[in-house]
C-alpha cells in the first residue's frame, strides 16, 4: 500500500502514484468520486491510503466483503475514537463527525447496547402510517411558494425544508431551537469549525431537553427522556445530535440525488406510454450506486491488524466507502433495483435502525412522488455536467438543483 506520510497538497486523480494518498476533502473529487474508486481499485486494490482532511490520514476500505467483515468485527474494528482524537489538534475539521460523542455511534460493547436500545426505542415511536400525510401537509406550502414562477432550486426552496421541518416535528422541536441546529449541523458537514458547532448544538439541543421536560410529547426527545435507564443531560443531548444528524443531510442528499437521476436517466423519465420506473426503485437505485453518505462508518483498531495482506496501523482511522464497495465489480453486476445487500445503511450492530430506514425511505419516496404530482412537466434546467457537488470525505451531496417547469397554479391547502 502507498505509505507516503507528508500531508502534500492534493494530487490530480489522473497523476496520483503508488506514494501517494488520495484527497478525500476536495472539490475535485467531489465532482467525480466514481472516477476516483476506479483509480483507486486498479491502484491500491481493496485498502486505500486517504486524507479525510489536510493531514489526517486513513484507509478507506473499498471492497465489499472486506467492508462486510470489518463491519462485523467491533472487538479489532471499535468504533471509539478517544484515542485517535488525542493525536490530532483540538481545531481538526472533521471533529464534529467524527469525534467522540457518548451515543451509539461511537461506543462499542455494553455502552453501545445501552444507547442503541434507547435510540432504537425512541425511533419505534415514529407514526410510520401517518408520516406520508405529514410529508404531504409540509409539502404542499412549500411547491406554492415557487410553482408560479417556474424555476426553482429544489434543494433550497423544497428538500432542505421540508427534511428539516419533519425532523423537527418527529423529534419535537420547536422551529427556532431547530434553526440553530440546522446552522450548526449545516457547519458540521462542511467540517468546519469545530468548537462553534459544539457549542450551538449543546446549546440549542440543551434548551430543547429542558423544554421537553416541563412539556413532554409524543415525540423522539420525550421518548427519550423517559428511557429507563434513564441518560444524563450529556447523554440525552448527543443522541439527539446524532439523530438530527443522520435525520436531516442524508435523507436531503437520497432526496436530490433520486430526483437528478430521475430528470437524467432514460429509465425513470416518461416514455410514450406515460410512466417510467416507480419512484422506490430510483431510491434503492441511489441507495447502492451514489448513497447519500459515501464514506463513513469509521473504526478505530486498537492494534495494527493485518487485512487482507496489508498491516492496518493502530489507531487511525479505517472508513468505509459505502458508495465503492456497493459498486464493487466483484459483487455488483450493475442491476441496482431492489439491491437490499448495499451498505447505505450500514451493516452489523451499527447498522441504521429499521424504523429509521422506513421512515427515510417513505420521506424521499412521498417527497418526490408528490413534486412530480405537483408539476409532472419538471425538467432539469442544466445539464447535469454543470452541476456542481459539495466538497467533504463523507457525503455526497449537491451544491444545487436547479429546475424548470411550466408556470402552474398554487395547490389547494385543506383549511
Amino acid at each position: 500500500m502507498p505509505q507516503n506520510l507528508s500531508p502534500a497538497l492534493p494530487v490530480p486523480i489522473e497523476n496520483i502514484g503508488p506514494g501517494d494518498r488520495y484527497a478525500l476533502h476536495t472539490s475535485e473529487f467531489a465532482q467525480d468520486p466514481h472516477q476516483a474508486y476506479r483509480h483507486m481499485r486498479k491502484m491500491c486494490g481493496s485498502l486505500v491510503p486517504v486524507w479525510l482532511a489536510p493531514g489526517v490520514e486513513a484507509t478507506l476500505v473499498i471492497g465489499y466483503e472486506l467492508a462486510v467483515d470489518i463491519l462485523g468485527d467491533h472487538e479489532h474494528f471499535p468504533a471509539d475514537p478517544r484515542t485517535w482524537e488525542r493525536t490530532v489538534p483540538a481545531n481538526c475539521p472533521i471533529l464534529p463527525m467524527v469525534g467522540w460523542r457518548p451515543n451509539a455511534l461511537r461506543s462499542t460493547g455494553e455502552t453501545h447496547s445501552f444507547y442503541r436500545a434507547a435510540n432504537q426505542a425512541a425511533l419505534d415511536g415514529i407514526d410510520q402510517l401517518g408520516l406520508r400525510d405529514q410529508v404531504i401537509q409540509t409539502a404542499e406550502p412549500l411547491i406554492n411558494t415557487f410553482c408560479g414562477i417556474g424555476t426553482a432550486d429544489v434543494i433550497s426552496d423544497y428538500i432542505l425544508p421540508l427534511v428539516f421541518s419533519l425532523v423537527n416535528k418527529i423529534l419535537g422541536c420547536p422551529d427556532d431551537i431547530g434553526e440553530q441546529v440546522r446552522v450548526a449541523m449545516a457547519a458540521m458537514f462542511e467540517s468546519t469549525d469545530t468548537a462553534h458547532v459544539n457549542e450551538i448544538l449543546c446549546r440549542a439541543l440543551g434548551q430543547l431537553i429542558a423544554m421537553k421536560r416541563a412539556q413532554p410529547g409524543n415525540d423522539i426527545t420525550t421518548r427519550l427522556l423517559t428511557h429507563r435507564p434513564a441518560l444524563s443531560d450529556e447523554e440525552l443531548v448527543n443522541q439527539v445530535i446524532t439523530l438530527y444528524g443522520a435525520g436531516i443531510e442524508p435523507t436531503v442528499n437520497l432526496i436530490a440525488n433520486t430526483l437528478l437521476m430521475m430528470l437524467t436517466d432514460d429509465r425513470f423519465v416518461c416514455g410514450a406510454a406515460g410512466f417510467g420506473a416507480p419512484t422506490i426503485d430510483a431510491v434503492n437505485d441511489i441507495l447502492v450506486y451514489d448513497p447519500p453518505m459515501a464514506n463513513y462508518c469509521l473504526s478505530f483498531p486498537p492494534q495494527p491488524i493485518n487485512k487482507g495482506g496489508v498491516w492496518l496501523p493502530a489507531n487511525k482511522p479505517v472508513v468505509i466507502s459505502m458508495a465503492a464497495c456497493n459498486n464493487d465489480p466483484a459483487v455488483n453486476n450493475g442491476e441496482f433495483l431492489h439491491a437490499d445487500w448495499g451498505l447505505a445503511f450500514s451493516t452489523g450492530k451499527h447498522a441504521c435502525p429499521i424504523s429509521a430506514r422506513i421512515a427515510v425511505i417513505q420521506i424521499a419516496c412521498t417527497a418526490i412522488g408528490y413534486l412530480f404530482d405537483a408539476l409532472p412537466e419538471l425538467t432539469l434546467a442544466r445539464s447535469r455536467e454543470q452541476l456542481v457537488w459539495r466538497p467533504g470525505p463523507f457525503h455526497r451531496a449537491l451544491v444545487e438543483l436547479p429546475v424548470a417547469f411550466p408556470n402552474s397554479p398554487p395547490l389547494p391547502i385543506p383549511a
